[in-house]
């Protein structure tokens, strides 16, 4: 390896890519004439140069079209796959074309061997690493957008607007994908009330990530809504969104895990199916605590063989109550490896008091994300359902 420093505050790390001894040596002393400062590694074949691209960070590749193993183009195609890397092709007096066809495949600029001069190879690297580094930049841009829109799309499908009727309830609901900048994956909520007064509201997630388990989500997501408005409750209505679950799921390994609520604001009264989903908590003036329920199996684990029976528990005249994806329990909490569990849900649910249910969403959600780290990468989806039965003023968040 050529150490070319000089002391000079940008270096390159630069890769000659040509069998020919005597060519690889003018261009080698080029590179010393010019001001850059760099570091300079050779191959004789495209096969070493993309060995060496895969050990090691390459600004710049000066390539020769002409190797042992490939020829004309096609010794760019076998060089740029899986490297960020500038490429500059090296091209002969008597290939006029040669040059122009590789920037047509890839490379981001040509130089004729012969016709060099150290300061147009000095501006051809300087021009060309700054031309990939803006390609990069571009299409991280794109790709940013594009998943911007994706999750905008997937957001109205599996997150819809409550239809709700009675001012005496309000709904707050968040998601938060579980890498930052990736898709929604498979987490669905909804809400809406029917014409006799109550309030139904589901909340699930299907196992599995990325668009398939969001896909199928969208589509649990829709399903309930039209049955529920259609008149269909409880098991008869699990039962239904299950066959919908088989018959739209791509692989026969994928469950999802759903709760049914029913709030009846006159009654005051809550019911809950629970198909293996997290009994949701309840937040009242007397105090905080998770409710108790009967469970039932996810949806698709044995088709057909499914019960699930309801609870149902007398509600004060206000409070809350908070449903979730385990998105927000199974993160991580300390630096043991403890995960924050219903306990630490609980401390922190009493803890980031907050006047409006949207603001304390917000903050319960900060806190569990600021706790875990960033070492837990599932989605998390939360709703909240607060009830009013005595002013019927609560406002919608």
């Amino acid at each position: 390896m050529i150490d070319q420093t000089a002391g000079r505050a940008e270096q390159y790390h630069v890769l000659l890519v040509e069998d020919d001894d005597g060519d690889a040596l003018l261009v080698e002393e080029l590179l010393h004439d010019t001001d850059l400062s760099y570091t300079l590694d050779r191959c004789r074949t495209a096969a070493e140069a993309r060995k060496a691209l895969e050990a090691e960070a390459v600004d710049c590749v000066l390539l020769d079209l002409h190797l042992p193993d490939a020829s004309g183009v096609d010794t760019v195609r076998a060089v740029q796959t899986g490297t960020e890397a500038a490429i500059i092709v090296l091209t002969g007096l008597d290939e006029p074309r040669a040059g122009v066809d590789a920037l047509a495949v890839g490379a981001q600029d040509y130089l004729v061997k012969g016709k060099v001069e150290p300061d147009l190879l000095q501006r051809a690297v300087r021009y060309a690493v700054q031309r990939k580094q803006a390609e990069r930049a571009s299409a991280a841009l794109q790709i940013g957008r594009l998943r911007a829109e994706e999750n905008a799309r997937l957001e109205r499908g599996l997150l819809p607007e409550p239809l709700l009727s009675s001012a005496a309830v309000g709904v707050s609901s968040r998601y938060y994908p579980g890498r930052s900048q990736a898709l929604l994956g498979g987490d669905f909520l909804d809400v809406v009330q029917t014409d006799d007064g109550q309030v139904h509201a589901i909340i699930g997630d299907v196992s599995g990530h990325g668009p398939d388990a969001a896909a199928l989500g969208v589509c649990l997501r829709i399903a309930w809504r039209s049955l529920t408005l259609g008149g269909h409750r409880d098991e008869e209505l699990l039962h239904l969104l299950e066959r919908i679950h088989i018959a739209e799921r791509t692989g026969s390994d994928l469950f999802a895990t759903c709760t049914l609520i029913t709030l009846d604001p006159a009654g005051r009264t809550l019911s809950l199916h629970l198909a293996g989903h997290h009994e949701p908590v309840l937040l009242t003036p007397d105090g905080t605590r998770e409710v108790t329920a009967s469970h039932g199996m996810a949806l698709g684990i044995a088709p057909g063989l499914g019960h699930w029976p309801r609870t149902t528990l007398a509600l004060p005249a206000r409070g809350a109550l908070i449903a979730y994806t385990d998105g927000l329990v199974e993160g991580y909490v300390g630096s043991k490896g403890d995960r924050l569990g219903v306990d630490g849900l609980l401390r922190i649910i009493d803890a980031v008091g907050a006047p409006e249910p949207g603001a304390h969403l917000d903050r319960l959600i900060a806190e569990t994300r600021t706790l875990n780290a960033d070492r837990h990468t599932d989605d998390l989806a939360v709703l909240r359902l607060d009830w009013n039965t005595v002013t019927h003023g609560h406002t919608m968040s």
